[in-house]
């Protein structure tokens, strides 16, 4: 109960909204996703870790948005969009949460020590992830999208 009242109280701020379903957005979000995950394997081969693990998020991140703008949902608030993923959609959200908490805590704190065999294993968690939403994204038609707005318009709006 407390997820859903999360989420309509960012709807009424409006920063959760139904939308008209965008291949265009969806195309545009999955290229920002292969951009960040590819720009992380090269910090890795070049020892720049820390950094990679925010683009290893973004790239799980922006492909989870790319999913939902095919159904018609924009969502503006990581956590509400890592909550839709579980929810709605019944995908695990374990690997993204992991992701996400990584990314605050490397990009937020200073106190860290991160090694390159960490930052690899979360790279294939990344690869493993994004390609289970791709794989979900391909095999999403349009009758199982209208399915899902109309679940989430019901729980939400």
């Amino acid at each position: 109960m407390k997820k859903i009242n999360f989420l309509m109280k960012l709807k009424n701020e409006d920063k959760i909204k139904i939308v008209e379903p965008s291949n265009e957005i969806k195309n545009s979000y999955i290229i920002k996703s292969e951009s960040s995950f590819k720009s992380a394997e090269i910090l890795i081969k070049n020892n720049q870790i820390e950094d990679a693990v925010s683009l290893i998020y973004y790239s799980m991140y922006y492909l989870v948005t790319a999913l939902l703008f095919k159904i018609g949902i924009k969502c503006k608030n990581h956590s509400a969009t890592i909550i839709i993923l579980l929810e709605l959609l019944e995908i695990d959200n374990s690997s993204i949460i992991f992701a996400k908490n990584e990314r605050v805590d490397k990009q937020y704190n200073i106190d860290f020590k991160i090694t390159k065999e960490e930052v690899l294993e979360m790279f294939e968690i990344g690869k493993k992830f994004n390609f289970k939403i791709y794989d979900f994204i391909d095999r999403l038609t349009t009758k199982k999208c209208n399915e899902y707005l109309n679940e989430f318009r019901g729980a939400i709006f």
